[in-house]
């Protein structure tokens, strides 16, 4: 008679399929129930995979859900949820290791990805600054506010001494837009003169502003509203 739980054979077809194949072929929740099954050893965990993904809207809602939010799920406790959160944060390492590969100019969706990847689900908005030297090659990022959720205060003044703090050359200004809608404010077209013109004085440039919501992304420099010198 054959005691063994019938998840066994489960978690075992599905570690073999992704061995064989990676993803192709796999739902989302069969990935999450994958991840998962390295932090719940003696439980079945599709119905957990489920309803993750039905009550964040996907399995990118589940990677940018917060530490609490993946907590208040019945099945899943603290070591699940940095679990996933750790999957998104290696993620965004991946990420942020290749805009330091070289030009980002000459190669703009390395960044994209990186900072939609970053900032896009975050709940609140976030302002962060990328630093390049002369050669157009990411230095450093660093999120420098973080605000509400319809709202961010930043101070062109710091923008710029984290710059010249960072030796850099030229700047991308990100932030991000949790309603979605990545349509500049009138605030935010303001602010974007302001600090390109004080970085100006300083031989600083503004490459870029991007605005990154779920469903995509705005550029300053894309559509022209950048400063001209």
């Amino acid at each position: 008679m054959n005691d063994k739980p019938h998840y066994i054979n489960h978690r075992q077809r599905l570690r073999e399929r992704f061995g064989k194949a990676g993803a192709d072929g796999m739902h989302d929740y069969e990935l999450l129930e994958l991840l998962l099954t390295y932090s719940i050893p003696r439980r079945d965990v599709k119905p957990v995979a489920k309803k993750l993904i039905e009550k964040f809207g996907g399995l990118s809602g589940v990677l940018d859900a917060g530490q609490k939010e993946l907590e208040a799920v019945k099945g899943l406790g603290a070591m699940s949820a940095s679990l996933i959160r750790l999957v998104k944060e290696l993620y965004c390492t991946y990420l942020s290791e290749d805009i330091l590969r070289g030009d980002v100019l000459s190669s703009p969706e390395s960044v994209l990805n990186f900072v939609r990847v970053k900032l896009a689900g975050l709940t609140n908005e976030a302002f962060m600054v990328i630093y390049m030297n002369v050669k157009n090659e990411v230095i450093e990022h660093s999120v420098l506010y973080e605000g509400t959720v319809d709202n961010v205060a930043v101070y062109p003044r710091r923008v710029i001494e984290s710059a010249l703090s960072h030796h850099a050359s030229g700047i991308i200004l990100v932030h991000n837009h949790p309603s979605g809608n990545t349509m500049p404010s009138g605030e935010d077209r303001v602010l974007t003169q302001e600090i390109a013109e004080a970085a100006n004085t300083l031989d600083i440039r503004v490459l870029d502003h991007l605005i990154v919501g779920k469903e995509g992304y705005f550029s300053f420099m894309e559509n022209g509203l950048l400063p001209i010198d």
